[in-house]
């Protein structure tokens, strides 16, 4: 672990230490994949119970609630999700990720107070702490050169569906550093190199061995290029290798 991996870790470890003492629920910010790996590694010597979320069932950011044995009280995860529609969509941009992100940025958003930030042909949603909600509602005006509006909406009406497209490929096996090559259409050695350099998580847990083997259901995320899910193996071509068909989120 670097320096900063090790801050991070024994924070948590705090975090879990305060919901235990004051026997309330105490939450991290949003962590990233790697963030969460990390936190997983500690999970054995927390000194509660912990929940994980981000706002909607495949989200890649996550919040840490960290919850006493003893607790009297519901509680709800402190987290927004705001919709982001074009005032006038004739004139609307097709804006991207980076486009909001940046505006978010822009508007002196830490990236630890947001969650994912999901963009359609129509609508944006973005997940932030709750506390942070009311402000951006009131300054997020303008993305790019489009004018938006903001306006939060409950989560519990939101069913969202990420994008992804169905694909299929053929790889020798279903070893880790053959399924990354074929799905991300780069060498075995540059998957190996990935795999070795802490990029590849298999349902969000870091996987440092290229000899791993994918499952049918996994979900394989590569950092700075994608996320995928590993469906399943088809069949086989005449000269034995296998036939697989996986998912690419967009």
């Amino acid at each position: 672990m670097t320096k900063e991996e090790s801050l991070l870790a024994r924070r948590f470890m705090d975090l879990s230490k305060q919901a235990s003492q004051k026997g309330i629920v105490v939450f991290s910010e949003f962590l990233n994949i790697n963030e969460l790996n990390i936190f997983r590694q500690g999970i054995s010597e927390l000194y509660s119970k912990y929940e994980s979320s981000g706002g909607y069932k495949l989200s890649e950011r996550q919040m840490i609630a960290f919850i006493p044995d003893a607790l009297c009280y519901t509680w709800n995860y402190p987290i927004a999700c705001l919709e982001i529609t074009p005032v006038n969509r004739r004139f609307a941009e097709n804006l991207t990720h980076r486009d909001v992100l940046g505006s978010l940025m822009n508007l002196g958003i830490e990236r630890s107070k947001l969650g994912d930030i999901l963009v359609d042909e129509t609508e944006i949603y973005v997940f932030c702490q709750e506390k942070l909600a009311p402000y951006l509602i009131s300054e997020l005006n303008r993305i790019r050169h489009t004018e938006v509006k903001v306006q939060q909406i409950q989560q519990d009406d939101l069913d969202i569906q990420p994008k992804k497209e169905l694909l299929s490929g053929i790889i020798s096996s279903n070893r880790l550093d053959c399924v990354i090559a074929c799905i991300c259409s780069v060498s075995r050695s540059q998957a190996v190199q990935w795999i070795k350099g802490g990029k590849i998580f298999l349902d969000n847990r870091q996987i440092l061995q290229s000899t791993a083997e994918c499952k049918p259901g996994e979900l394989i995320s590569v950092r700075s290029f994608g996320r995928f899910r590993f469906l399943e193996c088809v069949g086989e071509t005449r000269k034995g290798r296998l036939k697989i068909q996986y998912e690419k989120y967009i």
